[in-house]
């Protein structure tokens, strides 16, 4: 079992300074690679204070500065809101630029308040469309000499200029959840990732059967398959119930910015009462705790045990959370230094 760090800027509010922000969101970056971790991934989002990363390849070029040895991935570029050529050329400049340290996700996107800014008139099942007929002209471009006529796409020979450092290019990682997301990835070649959000190891059990599935259709080809899944370690059983109340308020949020109902102000949404907060049943501390990757050092490897034994290669600690940055590096750390030494 791998492991890697999934983070972002977060803001709560504007008291909060986003140089302070990038910093804490470096720091945690650092103790990732010096820690021993895989990976770092971190993704693609605009005009959300909730989740900060309008272009992941900025980010990743100043942590390869930063850091030693960590590959560093996007986790993950929304397709639809980049031309194929563009993508492969960025993407390639990137590896060059990081040593081949580059690993690229990909995915549709998930927010309609991105869509509708952006992309006017796009749904999700559109931009689904278009990540299938992009990704795999990622990999012809950096051969070289590619030429495409799709239904979103179309232009005459082309070639990426640079070339990736890696062979073949980066490693490609697709954001799926159905079956068909499963089986266009497996086809393909690409690596798999699935996130599971709230609704537990039924679902964590249900995404890898959808993979195992894709690979028996196409005649055993197994890519590999990261576990992206919210995850605390706390010191202690209160340390725990808090983290769950943070998750509670967190995913209430995640909620609301997915429903895309809520007045938008300086690129926050309009607070939600304690009372909203409390009324959300699903998203109940109680809930949470059950159903993230979350608990003491030992019942955290316990989980993670269950996910190895299914099948995973890589699990990656979602850090964002709402919390403090203290309690963030706290928990990472336990995680460091306590759960991942049971996987050597």
């Amino acid at each position: 079992m791998d492991f890697s760090l999934f983070a972002h800027m977060e803001r709560l509010g504007p008291e909060q300074a986003h140089e302070t922000l990038y910093e804490e969101f470096v720091g945690l970056c650092e103790m990732a690679d010096q820690g021993g971790m895989r990976a770092i991934w971190t993704g693609e989002h605009h005009a959300m204070e909730f989740t900060i990363s309008p272009n992941p390849f900025l980010a990743i070029m100043d942590l390869s500065h930063r850091t030693k040895s960590v590959k560093l991935g996007t986790g993950t570029i929304i397709a639809p809101f980049w031309h194929p050529i563009k993508l492969a050329g960025e993407a390639a400049m990137t590896d060059l630029m990081t040593g081949g340290r580059l690993e690229l996700g990909i995915a549709r996107g998930a927010y309609n308040f991105e869509y509708e800014r952006i992309m006017p008139g796009m749904d999700a099942w559109d931009a689904g469309q278009r990540m299938r007929e992009s990704a795999p002209l990622l990999r012809p471009l950096w051969q070289g000499d590619c030429a495409h006529e799709g239904t979103y796409y179309s232009f005459p020979n082309t070639s990426s200029a640079p070339k990736p450092v890696q062979k073949d290019g980066p490693p490609i990682w697709i954001a799926a959840r159905d079956p068909n997301s499963h089986e266009f990835a497996v086809q393909n070649g690409f690596n798999v990732q699935v996130t599971p959000l709230w609704l537990g190891m039924a679902e964590v059990e249900t995404l890898m059967g959808r993979f195992k599935d894709a690979c028996a259709t196409h005649g055993g080809k197994r890519p590999k398959i990261m576990l992206l899944h919210h995850a605390y370690v706390g010191k202690d059983d209160d340390d725990v119930a808090q983290a769950a109340r943070d998750f509670s308020r967190y995913y209430c949020y995640f909620g609301a910015w997915f429903q895309n109902k809520r007045p938008i102000t300086q690129g926050l949404i309009a607070p939600l009462s304690d009372d909203e907060i409390a009324a959300n049943t699903t998203m109940s501390p109680e809930n949470l705790q059950r159903d993230l990757t979350m608990g003491t050092a030992q019942q955290v490897i316990d989980q993670i045990k269950r996910y190895e034994d299914l099948g995973y290669d890589e699990f990656s600690f979602w850090v964002d959370s709402g919390m403090t940055t203290e309690r963030k590096r706290a928990s990472l750390a336990r995680f460091i230094d306590d759960v991942m030494p049971a996987f050597a």
